[in-house]
């Protein structure tokens, strides 16, 4: 199978479960879900441990691009595995492999969308990196720093404020917006666009 034909696929990360689902660490999570219902597409659980939409982006027809959205369902540390099982599994090179995840040294709601690179304590990213090498692009959802000595990990695990909360939906709307300009027009035009 040549690239072209192969699916872009998309990972939200997050953590399973009601009691993580507003949580600062699930923006993945929230953007992978906008892009589903834009594709007018389902969750479904598969094999992999992870729940996957199948759609398009972009324009009907051969202008619009075949994409994987998922979610997996291991828990942030070990989003590794899942990952690489649906890249398997689509048979997606990795240059077609994008990971949306919530970053620390952003600012709030800024976005940062790259290629490559550490991942900065963030263990989903670690978990990934670890199974399939870190040449994968990211777009990274700024949540700020905890305030005062808040732990990092309380922070996290932590809802978004009341008033993040008034720009959330804006914000992630504009996080899935970057994913499908990357998708569709290459990482530079894209961060033009969305690296603020």
């Amino acid at each position: 199978m040549d690239d072209a034909a192969s699916p872009w696929l998309i990972v939200g990360l997050g953590n399973p479960g009601p009691e993580y689902a507003g949580n600062r660490h699930n923006v993945g999570f929230m953007v992978a879900d906008l892009l589903a219902e834009r594709m007018g597409g389902r969750f479904k659980a598969h094999k992999s441990r992870a729940q996957v939409v199948e759609g398009r982006v972009g324009p009907p027809g051969p202008a619009g691009c075949r994409v994987v959205v998922a979610k997996p369902m291991s828990f942030m540390n070990l989003s590794g595995g899942p990952t690489t099982a649906l890249r398997d599994f689509y048979k997606v090179p990795v240059e077609r492999v994008v990971a949306v995840h919530d970053e620390l040294d952003v600012d709030y709601g800024a976005l940062r969308l790259k290629l490559g690179g550490g991942d900065n304590g963030h263990n989903g990213l670690k978990s990934i990196t670890k199974s399939m090498g870190r040449e994968y692009y990211r777009v990274r959802f700024g949540i700020g720093r905890p305030p005062g000595r808040m732990d990092v990990a309380a922070f996290v695990l932590k809802d978004f404020s009341a008033a993040e909360r008034k720009e959330l939906d804006y914000l992630v709307d504009r996080a899935a917006d970057a994913v499908e300009a990357l998708v569709l027009e290459g990482l530079e035009r894209a961060q033009g666009t969305y690296n603020s």
